[in-house]
């Protein structure tokens, strides 16, 4: 007996994975229901059995890895298997070839697997003979009962009318229709396709003519069948290709669009049939005053009347078996009144069109196959028929990724996969089609009924698919028996549901566009053609989209350059400066995907900008940020070619940010030829270095002003600009304008609010203490007598280019204020991703890290040869103890300018 007891200095989870449970050894066998011998632990508990192996009842004792692993047919079948819980299936690396040979071998094995349990009577257990055989199949009779009922009604409904009877070539198909609907169910299930299948009857009919009536039905049950087979191979192409979730994009509105021409076509089908009309529905006068004879109005009028019946009763009774009730009860009444009622008499009522006539004596329920002739096929009028099976494998494709996510819902099943259901829907259509019947996939309301009635499982399916057969070789003598208004109402009841479902339950919840889109296809394919319908309905979904998309406006944000600053950590006096002048940049941030729709919302702005804003408020700069922009297209790409020369105009700069000129964004605007001629576009990777342009463009008047009013420039150089390839400013800086007054004025206001030049005694002092009351002098109110006794604290260290300061995440060993050159720092940040900043002269660097005695957030290089100041920890350690108010005064400047520079980095 195994000892719960662990060994000293063995955790209980190293033994879990190295001990085999001895209880499960030392257990007695017993045999469950499947005949094979499962163990029993020491509290009695059963194991649990899965399609892998056994599982058994965890105990902390009980090993997390088992010796063995044994196989079961059932594992290639499973979403998940006992060793997958959360079903996520590895991606295979092998080539079509191997994955095709992996499936038939994988069907070879289930074979041999079926056969060897078949035919070895010792591997059946008598418990297993029991429940798999006898209880099991007992106990899904009621759920078969009711498949069989609602595949006999959808047989009325559909089945019957097929072929469109109204045609006298087609008249005496009825029969023929239900036993092709029944072989669909055998196979699978069968939705609302008539429409297509009678659109493709009249192609053919008008091509070969009823002069011709056996090649007009070879060539129509071939195309049926070549339609079932087309579907397949479409269905499954696409599920292994994997473009299960691609078919999910597909606008939803549509469908229902269709969903509704359907219900009409059911509406105008339920009429013809019920008032024995010849041929099809026309909206005419001569069909109104068919319908309104005193003979056929009740034909028709009663159906519609017991469809509405139906209606009410559901909406007050919720169970799975009020449809199959409401229409047996129906037959029932109706031939108790024929028993009851001496006057009504069988014969008497087919020639009045209350019962179906009886179809010809000894007609079996194979009949249909005898319809295919190839040798009387009229392949030309075959080949006009392949848009109309596109179109209907069409409407099947959009019905799949909507049925069986929905039916996975209601099931609870949340591991649905859409390639799987696609191929499988591509088997059954093509064995229907091979078998001579028609098009099928599932059908979302009868499954949910089957399978809430109890009919979850393969038995239930294979026994519902034998009853349907047994009631296929019966033999459609049954039909003779079945009064009209029991099918004209059930064809009645579908068609009102489904466009109950198009047109009203979508109202108030849809767009008006998109109702609008499902109205127009609903009239289209009732009034005049289901292709055409499908086809307006396509239109109208793009029309839609563009007009949807295009209330969206692609500007996501505006800002102006004295908010959406650069990173470029500059003077006082320049940030003074450009918080005004700054107002004659404006940066446009552009989002999403750029076409012909969305673009003319971005030039409606830009005009807007330059017409009725740009007197008070001149800009010089437009900076378009594309960074969010997933793609433009050549209509929009056009459009920037306009805008850059509507800024022309009005003497503004277009600067183009935020792409890369390989891209496809870039290689786009590089066709329209936006960078190229007299009135290139500028362009820049980021917003930032497009910002720092024109900020540098703009300093230069400041420089300028300067000049003019012949300031003396004390102390160091600190106020050079970074030096890029920049063109100088336009002709406005010699003459007038409401831009060059604008920033004359600013520049003029900020140089006098300067400080002003020290006093005699102060300036012919070294450095750093003309850079120390210089730097400070805006976020400080010391004077200069204060930061005087800073200067022996400080350092002079000189840097070559390309030297690197310091580095990310190292210890801050010293404060640094740049006298001349330029250094550039370079950040990555969670939040804001890679980015860097230059550094000028007159400015400090490796504040906070140093005064907080925190790691570096950047790695700081000398752009350009430089002199620097630094504060090491010695000196700021002897500062603190000797000078403890220069200290406080240090922390509060570092605070500000640390404040200032995250302003400047998350604008």
């Amino acid at each position: 007996m195994h000892s719960s007891r662990k060994s000293p200095g063995v955790s209980a989870l190293s033994e879990m994975f190295k001990a085999k449970s001895q209880t499960d050894m030392d257990s007695s066998s017993v045999e469950d229901g499947d005949g094979h011998d499962h163990k029993v632990n020491d509290s009695g508990v059963k194991p649990v059995t899965v399609h892998e192996g056994i599982i058994s009842q965890p105990t902390e004792r009980t090993a997390l890895l088992s010796k063995k692993q044994s196989y079961s047919p059932h594992e290639v079948y499973t979403n998940g298997s006992a060793h997958d819980l959360e079903g996520q299936k590895q991606k295979s690396g092998t080539s079509v070839h191997e994955q095709w040979g992996g499936s038939f071998a994988t069907i070879g094995r289930r074979l041999r697997f079926a056969t060897t349990t078949v035919f070895h009577p010792k591997t059946w257990g008598s418990k297993a003979v029991w429940k798999q055989a006898l209880l099991e199949p007992a106990s899904l009779i009621p759920p078969v009962i009711l498949g069989l009922l609602l595949n006999i009604l959808d047989a009325l409904s559909y089945g019957m009318i097929l072929f469109p009877l109204g045609q006298p070539v087609f008249a005496g198909l009825g029969v023929d229709g239900i036993s092709m609907y029944y072989v669909s169910c055998i196979v699978s299930q069968l939705i609302e396709v008539v429409p297509f299948f009678h659109k493709m009857a009249f192609l053919i009919l008008a091509k070969v003519g009823e002069e011709n009536p056996k090649a007009v039905l070879a060539t129509t049950i071939l195309s049926y069948s070549i339609s079932a087979v087309l579907t397949g191979a479409v269905f499954f192409l696409m599920g292994k290709c994997r473009l299960g979730r691609l078919i999910g994009f597909f606008p939803r509105h549509i469908l229902i669009g269709c969903i509704g021409g359907v219900g009409w076509f059911l509406v105008a089908t339920g009429l013809e049939v019920s008032a024995r009309l010849d041929g099809n529905l026309n909206y005419n006068l001569v069909t109104f005053r068919k319908l309104v004879q005193e003979d056929t109005v009740a034909l028709w009028l009663v159906p519609l009347i017991l469809a509405i019946a139906l209606f009410l009763i559901k909406y007050f009774v919720k169970h799975p078996l009020v449809d199959a009730t409401y229409f047996l009860s129906i037959i029932a009444i109706f031939y108790f009144f024929v028993a009851a009622i001496d006057k009504l008499e069988l014969p008497d009522l087919r020639t009045k069109g209350w019962v179906f006539q009886a179809p010809d004596a000894g007609v079996p329920f194979y009949h249909f196959y005898t319809l295919y002739d190839f040798a009387s096929v009229d392949w030309a009028a075959l080949a006009d028929t392949i848009p109309t099976m596109f179109a209907l494998t069409f409407f099947g494709i959009i019905h799949v990724p909507i049925n069986v996510p929905a039916l996975g819902f209601t099931m609870g099943e949340d591991n649905v996969d859409i390639d799987r259901e696609l191929k499988a829907h591509g088997l059954s259509n093509a064995l229907s089609g091979f078998c001579g019947s028609i098009q099928n996939y599932l059908v979302y309301t009868n499954t949910v009924l089957f399978v809430r009635s109890g009919g979850n499982s393969r038995v239930a399916g294979v026994m519902l698919a034998s009853a349907t057969f047994g009631v296929l070789i019966t033999g459609p003598i049954i039909i003779g028996y079945i009064p009209i208004m029991v099918v004209g109402a059930l064809i009645f009841f579908l068609g009102i549901d489904l466009m109950r479902e198009a047109l009203v339950d979508t109202w108030g919840k849809v767009h008006r566009l998109e109702y609008l889109t499902i109205l127009v296809i609903v009239v289209i394919m009732g009034a005049w053609d289901f292709v055409v319908g499908i086809l307006a309905g396509i239109v109208l979904a793009c029309v839609s989209f563009v007009l949807q998309t295009s209330r969206v406006s692609a500007v996501r944000n505006s800002l102006p350059g004295s908010i959406a600053a650069s990173t470029v950590r500059r003077h006082p006096l320049q940030n003074r400066f450009l918080q005004d002048a700054g107002k004659q940049i404006y940066v446009m941030k552009l989002a999403g995907y750029l076409f012909f729709g969305t673009i003319v919302g971005v030039e409606k702005q830009i005009r807007t900008l330059l017409h009725e804003r740009f007197e008070r408020e001149p800009i010089r700069f437009l900076i378009l940020d594309l960074q969010n922009v997933d793609g433009v297209d050549f209509s929009a790409a056009e459009a920037f070619t306009r805008i850059n020369r509507i800024l022309k105009v009005k003497g503004v700069a277009l600067i183009i940010c935020g792409i890369s000129m390989h891209g496809e964004i870039g290689t786009a605007l590089c066709n329209v030829g936006l960078f190229e001629g007299a009135d290139t576009v500028q362009f820049f990777e980021t917003l930032n270095s497009a910002l720092e342009h024109c900020e540098n463009d703009l300093l230069l008047s400041l420089y300028q002003q300067r000049a003019a009013l012949s300031e003396p420039i004390s102390g160091p150089a600190f106020l050079n600009v970074p030096k890029h390839n920049r063109p100088s400013l336009s002709s406005e800086i010699i003459y007038s304008s409401p831009r060059r007054q604008q920033l004359q004025q600013v520049a003029t206001t900020a140089v006098r609010e300067q400080d002003p030049i020290p006093p005699t005694q102060w300036q012919y002092y070294t450095q750093p203490f003309q850079l120390l009351v210089q730097t400070f002098s805006t976020v400080s109110d010391k004077p200069e007598d204060f930061w005087h006794r800073t200067v022996p604290f400080f350092e002079r260290r000189q840097f070559d280019t390309g030297h690197i300061l310091y580095s990310r995440e190292e210890m801050a060993d010293g404060f640094y204020l740049l006298e001349s050159g330029m250094l550039k720092a370079e950040y990555i940040l969670p939040q804001l991703g890679k980015f860097s900043e230059l550094i000028v002269e007159g400015t400090t660097c490796g504040e906070l890290p140093f005064f907080s005695g925190t790691k570096r957030t950047s790695t700081t290089s000398a752009e350009r040869d430089c002199v620097t100041w630094m504060l090491n920890q010695a000196n700021w350690e002897e500062l603190q103890k000797t000078q403890p108010d220069i200290a406080q005064e240090l922390l509060k400047i570092s605070l500000k300018l640390t404040s200032e520079r995250m302003d400047a980095i998350t604008k």
